[in-house]
């Protein structure tokens, strides 16, 4: 069981280093807390709550991985290196990628209850 215990304390000290050291993550962070709070004020349903869920990890789970992956390019070949760059860029389009699915998700959810708000 401390083992247990422990490898979850491990687990926290990682999400805290990303938090911490990089901008990113944190911005990651306060759009979670945007489309929670938008969440509960519009009352969305369950399955919508799913995708936002689904959405909040994904995103959050590959900004690790791109800071994970800098990390370790940066370890192994601490100079310039082409290929290096290569991963690098790679390693971040996919926080793009699934950023963009992440705002298109909340365009779907969020837009037509905030415009019957409006109206």
């Amino acid at each position: 069981m401390k083992k247990l215990i422990k490898s979850f304390g491990y687990a926290f000290k990682g999400v805290a280093y990303a938090t911490r050291t990089q901008l990113n993550f944190r911005i990651h962070l306060v759009a979670m807390i945007v489309a929670i709070v938008l969440g509960y004020f519009l009352k969305i349903s369950a399955l919508e709550w799913l995708w936002v869920a689904l959405s909040i990890a994904i995103v959050l789970v590959t900004e690790i991985f791109n800071t994970m992956i800098e990390a370790l390019t940066d370890l192994v070949s601490p100079g310039y290196n082409e290929m290096a760059g290569r991963i690098k860029d790679m390693s971040a389009g996919a926080v793009v990628i699934a950023a963009a699915f992440a705002l298109l998700t909340g365009i779907v959810i969020f837009l037509p209850k905030l415009l019957l708000l409006v109206r």
